[in-house]
């Protein structure tokens, strides 16, 4: 890993974050709507509506707001002594004037309009469900559609390959949200008691004697509505590659020299296949782990995706743009990761 790769896809990231902050905080603060007045209801004080506004730079042009939720969210910040925002960082002062302060200090991603919360705890409290679920659907999605799409690819134009690809397209054509629902009414409802699988609920909770637990069951339907469509594209994917890397010259010359067509396919192919086997990978990860609103709105999960849903529905603004922050991060994470394995699979993309 050179220092120009780590270099660029930092300068990624900060680009990708303050576009998607700008855009996302831009069409939140044009709406018809007082974040202040809706925090507190029909009963507001007018000095306590007044604080609120300043605290949260409300009553300051958008161009103003903007800089001071970067500045908030900077690791690197220049600022007064008196700047009330110093009693809610996490910060080491580096360098102290008379008037200024230059401090190094964690990301603040402030309070949440609705309850008060650091929004930071909040999406922390969240993220780890959704970690949970993207990667055992992404489990799923890649042990399925890379058995699935080898299959097809050995038995190609013969009814596995038909039947494989049938199935797998139909699966693609059904939305997240429609196969949440099929199968927390088939599998969470109407054979409830067959299978054991509860239709809803948070896949961290207690036991029966009030200890944090796992709770595996609900995190078998949620995760199967999730990886379906991955399974699909995968299967494709996996099934195009190795019928083009079969078909290469080097392939047809192993065949010619009597090695066996699995040998050739596991040995030869694959590895050759690979680069746009993880390319699909790389995306549906993001896509997976990032969140899948619907989803886990349909399950009541409770990760990022139901927050993030919950939080638009509050007109909650900082919990919007955090989770918007980490959504960002998270992708621009696993493509990075994805470069790497491009790099570890084909030696070539070194060059």
């Amino acid at each position: 890993m050179t220092l120009g790769f780590v270099t660029g896809k930092l300068a990624v990231l900060l680009t990708s974050v303050v576009a998607v902050i700008s855009v996302i905080s831009l069409i939140i603060y044009q709406a018809p709507v007082d974040p202040a007045s809706l925090q507190f209801g029909q009963r507001m004080d007018p000095e306590a509506l007044d604080a609120m506004r300043r605290e949260n730079f409300l009553d300051q042009p958008y161009s103003i707001q903007l800089a001071r939720y970067l500045e908030d969210l900077s690791p690197i910040q220049v600022l007064k002594s008196s700047d009330g925002r110093l009693t809610h960082y996490r910060y080491r002062t580096l360098w102290a004037g008379q008037e200024r302060l230059l401090i190094l200090k964690m990301p603040w991603l402030r309070r949440s309009y609705t309850n008060g919360e650091p929004v930071g705890a909040m999406i922390g409290e969240a993220l780890p469900a959704t970690l949970l679920l993207g990667a055992a659907a992404l489990l799923i999605a890649g042990i399925f559609g890379l058995m699935l799409g080898i299959v097809a690819a050995l038995f190609r134009d013969h009814w596995p390959d038909v039947l494989i690809l049938s199935t797998t397209t139909l699966f693609y054509s059904v939305p997240g949200y429609v196969a949440a629902i099929l199968l927390a009414m088939v599998f969470g409802y109407y054979l409830h008691d067959w299978t054991g699988l509860p239709l809803q609920g948070p896949v961290f909770g207690m036991d029966d004697y009030g200890n944090s637990a796992l709770h595996w069951n609900k995190l078998v339907l949620p995760s199967l509505a999730l990886g379906l469509r991955p399974v699909a594209m995968i299967v494709q994917m996996t099934r195009s590659a190795l019928l083009e890397a079969l078909s290469e010259p080097y392939s047809r010359t192993a065949s010619a020299m009597g090695i066996t067509r699995m040998r050739i396919l596991f040995v030869h192919a694959f590895p050759n296949a690979l680069n746009p086997i993880l390319t699909t990978f790389s995306g549906w990860m993001a896509s997976l782990l990032t969140g899948a609103f619907f989803v886990e709105y349909v399950f009541n999960f409770r990760g990022l995706g139901d927050l993030t849903i919950q939080a638009l529905s509050q007109f909650d603004v900082p919990v919007v743009l955090g989770c918007c922050v980490v959504t960002v991060t998270i992708f621009i994470v696993i493509n990075a990761l994805a470069d790497l394995a491009y790099r570890w699979a084909d030696p070539r993309v070194r060059i």
